[in-house]
């Protein structure tokens, strides 16, 4: 009978977990984060609701098992190539002169945060709330890394200077924070080990690391990393477990080990594939799991009879603003008010590591189950309230300065051409071009910009920002260099590459590696097949009277509304939505989104009129 009802509750969980996003998406409650609903759910179905739900083997095993998942996860979000001084063109339009270095402002706000978090640790001390202060002073300096991203992301403010600056200030905090964490636990815990065995553990992954990357681009790994065989995720969860097994046996928490497999496996550049079968495997199983479980665990009612948690809530929620928006206010020397404030707010949201810290500290009997149960809930508190905050303040972030800017390295009658068409308000080009490859001085000299190179050396182009860029195409007439400039570009974290090559199996390979590919013969061929078979759909593409056109749908007014009900007028077609990574055949069913991307075709005067209805707004 017990092992009925533990399976019985985990199908309770499960379902809870699976129609929570649907009620979101139902309602349209889409401000709200998916895993602070899943927490609420989790509270109605738990010991502060009908409490319907039993603990046992199969939910404990899973809830840890989600809880280790998302510190992996945690750790694979984090970009690396964003500590590298790369050369960003975007700067936003509430940005004053002189655009700072993101890596060193996010330092010593992330400084100013840890130091006001200490001094308010040792004030909620003196209050008699809690007994050790660096316990407090991590509890209020975290930030969570998987509120600030898709908060980001959903403002379109990744690529500018102050979301890479948010983000950093981010990352470090998420870094130093479960590192101290660790540290905590080999200090005070009973059960704990000594300190220095933390660096075993770092040890291990720096050799893992080096393994990995001398592995990775194996052709047998490559080989087995298909079909029914999968490799490369086998390789991931063998790595978590390790380190999460080496991490327990050092004397430090399992999620310190996940975290670290995370970020070993972002360092290595996984496949984009591999990782999204992850995010998929995390965020659909495991993860859901435990964040409703987080909700069920809580007694809210009992929070209630101890009067001093509920001074605790209000006074830790004001000290997390503090804590963060002070620092903040180092960013008003390059940005407006609003700016500052904003960031400050998005930085409040804190969760994973608050409710690792607080069952650590009930584990080893420095805080009570109440005083747990503040602690989560002041976290979800924040997860609620500062994603709001921030997009009442910034809407839609719009960078009507951001230009793509695109390195040609190569430059022909292949490139040329394109160069010259290309849109000079939204994208600005770079053309790179050897001194011993002859090429049309009369056009260069009176059209183009060429940057003449002593040879295609990686290195060398490295050096001179070639790489600092949102785009790379290599076009040069050798298609193995092509190749090799191709892999460097991705090993230096540029966003999109293009490469001309035309064998077959250097093209697989760099399909392999997420690397778009075109070649002249695939290219003439599909156009002459189209011309026979299409012609209407040339016709589309190379005439300027009937091209396709990109849109932003950025107008809130239109939010929702279906394409039938869409009251414009005129000669448009809507060919295509893209929606994030979805590509969407549009019917009069249609929805349309905020943040949707529509290829449409028609007349120039009718495509730029819809343009001014749907991109620009007073709001924007």
């Amino acid at each position: 009978m017990e092992h009925g009802a533990s399976v019985t509750s985990l199908v309770i969980v499960i379902i809870a977990a699976f129609i929570t996003p649907i009620l979101l998406h139902r309602f349209k409650l889409n401000i709200i984060p998916v895993v602070v609903a899943e927490i609420i759910v989790g509270l109605i179905i738990g010991q502060s609701g009908f409490d319907i739900v039993e603990q046992g083997s199969w939910l404990e095993i899973l809830s840890t098992l989600g809880f280790i998942f998302l510190m992996f996860l945690s750790g694979l979000e984090i970009d690396f190539s964003i500590f590298a001084s790369r050369k960003k063109k975007a700067k936003p339009e509430n940005q004053g002169t002189g655009a700072p270095n993101p890596v060193w402002v996010a330092t010593i706000v992330f400084i100013g945060i840890f130091v006001i978090s200490l001094a308010l640790s040792y004030m909620f001390v003196w209050a008699g709330f809690i007994d050790n202060a660096f316990l407090m002073t991590l509890i209020i300096s975290t930030i969570s890394l998987g509120v600030v991203v898709p908060t980001l992301k959903d403002a379109q403010m990744m690529k500018t200077t102050i979301g890479q600056t948010i983000l950093l200030i981010a990352v470090i905090a998420d870094l130093v924070t479960m590192i101290l964490l660790a540290v905590f636990v080999s200090i005070y815990g009973e059960s704990g080990g000594n300190t220095w065995l933390l660096l075993l553990l770092f040890a291990a992954g720096v050799l893992f690391y080096y393994i990995g990357k001398k592995f990775r681009h194996q052709s047998f790994v490559e080989t087995m990393a298909k079909g029914t065989i999968q490799i490369d995720t086998r390789a991931v969860f063998t790595l978590i477990l390790l380190l999460v097994a080496l991490s327990e046996t050092v004397g430090a928490e399992n999620i310190l080990g996940a975290f670290l497999a995370g970020t070993l496996v972002s360092l290595l550049s996984p496949n984009p594939e591999m990782v999204k079968r992850l995010d998929s495997f995390g965020y659909g199983f495991l993860i859901p799991i435990f964040f409703v479980m987080v909700g069920v665990e809580i007694d809210i009612w009992s929070l209630f009879t101890d009067s001093r948690v509920l001074i605790l809530i209000p006074l830790l929620f004001i000290a997390l603003l503090v804590s963060k928006i002070v620092p903040a206010l180092i960013l008003s020397k390059w940005y407006d008010k609003k700016t500052v404030f904003g960031s400050g707010f998005i930085l409040t949201s804190t969760l994973s590591l608050v409710i690792a810290a607080a069952a650590i500290g009930k584990r080893e009997g420095m805080i009570d189950d109440q005083m747990e149960g503040a602690l989560i809930l002041v976290a979800v508190l924040t997860c609620l309230v500062a994603p709001i905050v921030f997009k009442k303040i910034y809407g839609r972030f719009e960078d009507e300065n951001h230009k793509t800017v695109v390195s040609f390295i190569g430059s022909n009658r292949m490139t040329l051409p394109v160069v010259r068409e290309l849109d000079i308000h939204a994208y600005e080009t770079h053309l790179y071009h050897t001194k011993m490859d002859k090429i049309d001085e009369r056009i260069s000299r009176n059209c183009f910009d060429i940057k003449e190179l002593d040879g295609y050396d990686v290195e060398k182009m490295k050096e001179l920002g070639v790489f600092e860029v949102d785009l790379i195409v290599a076009s040069t007439g050798d298609e193995e260099r092509n190749a090799e400039i191709a892999r460097f570009a991705k090993e230096q974290g540029v966003e999109r590459i293009i490469v001309r090559v035309e064998s077959p199996d250097l093209s697989q390979e760099m399909k392999d590696l997420n690397i778009n590919v075109f070649s002249v013969f695939l290219s003439s061929k599909a156009l002459l097949k189209a011309m026979i078979e299409a012609p209407n759909v040339v016709d589309i593409l190379t005439k300027q009277d009937s091209a396709l056109y990109q849109i932003n749908m950025n107008n809130s007014v239109y939010n929702g509304i279906h394409l039938r009900e869409f009251p414009f007028t005129g000669d448009v077609i809507m060919v295509r939505i893209f929606r994030g990574k979805d590509s969407i055949v549009p019917h009069g069913d249609t929805e349309l989104k905020m943040g949707d991307r529509l290829i449409v075709t028609g007349s120039h005067e009718y495509v730029e009129e819809l343009k001014m209805e749907l991109e620009y707004c007073e709001w924007c």
